[in-house]
């Protein structure tokens, strides 16, 4: 794992967790049971990995009392679930997750994961996610790039969680923490003259990106086809598709936030902010808190 140890200086440590770490107190067991499904080595690979990172997350971040923003994605959804059965077995008490949208709080609610509602004032002491990217050394995050199944953009709620928590950690596999940044970032704009929002975006990011707006069904394209995605507070979202690799999100979500019309973007810059990175050789554990800061317990 060369390339994670090669992050820049902001990185205070790393700790490599063996691939057979399954969870404080937890144990691998055969049901004897077969499936008619059909999955590749690599799927259940990346599966199993993720698993480790929710328990490692949950064991390693986690204590009795807390308040927790409640992530969306596979990752989190695995780690709603074990956060469910230490509540359950006792492990942990007082616990109140945050859900960042629909699903996970259906996950949560499963569960038996207590909940409350997102609120400015709320204080929340932990948050954890999965993410669709991160930038190595920074540990800027890019999120929403993906609709959630049944349900419409999640990003302003989600982000609001992870940015009002103390302590934030993502969990990703080592394809997806990269130097080289490329792809897409979403953006919420006002629907009103969204037009000419998305020409001041394109001018931006001349020659490096091209710019769409999402569309709520049917064929992506760059007016967002017959039926543009509208969010419940009235957004449109646009699909900031770099055809260059990104020098910089923090340079990028700076940009975006100058723009006329921006309501808000997925890319998260995050202190503190861990990343829980999942490969063949186990877990790499990388923060990006300063070196002159000092944890409290």
């Amino acid at each position: 794992m060369a390339s994670l140890a090669s992050s820049s200086s902001s990185i205070n440590f790393l700790v490599h967790v063996p691939a057979a770490f399954n969870g404080i107190g937890t144990k691998r067991r055969s049901r004897g049971k077969t499936s008619s499904i059909s999955v590749t080595h690599s799927s259940l690979a990346d599966a199993s990995a993720l698993l480790q990172a929710a328990h490692y997350t949950v064991d390693t971040c986690i204590k009795s009392g807390m308040v927790i923003g409640l992530g969306s994605g596979h990752a989190s959804g695995m780690a709603i679930q074990y956060l469910g059965r230490q509540l359950r077995a006792g492990v942990l008490e007082d616990i109140v997750g945050v859900p960042t949208s629909v699903a996970s709080a259906s996950e949560a609610a499963k569960a038996g994961v207590p909940m409350d509602k997102y609120q400015d004032c709320l204080q929340i002491d932990f948050a954890f996610d999965d993410a669709d990217i991160i930038e190595e050394g920074t540990l800027s995050a890019i999120i929403g790039r993906q609709r959630p199944k049944d349900e419409e953009s999640i990003l302003l709620q989600q982000k609001s969680i992870l940015n009002a928590a103390k302590k934030l950690a993502f969990m990703i596999t080592q394809s997806q923490y990269k130097g080289d940044l490329d792809g897409s970032i979403p953006v919420l704009i006002q629907s009103l003259n969204w037009m000419q929002t998305a020409e001041e975006i394109d001018d931006l990011f001349l020659g490096d990106a091209e710019v769409w707006r999402r569309s709520s069904i049917g064929q992506a394209s760059p007016l967002g086809g017959d039926f543009p995605l509208v969010t419940r507070e009235g957004h449109n979202v646009l699909d900031v598709i770099f055809t260059s690799p990104i020098p910089s999100l923090a340079e990028v979500a700076e940009s975006l936030d100058k723009v006329n019309g921006v309501v808000d973007h997925g890319v998260i810059c995050k202190f503190p902010c861990t990343a829980v990175i999942t490969s063949s050789d186990g877990l790499c554990i990388v923060n990006n808190m300063p070196k002159n800061a000092v944890e409290k317990s």
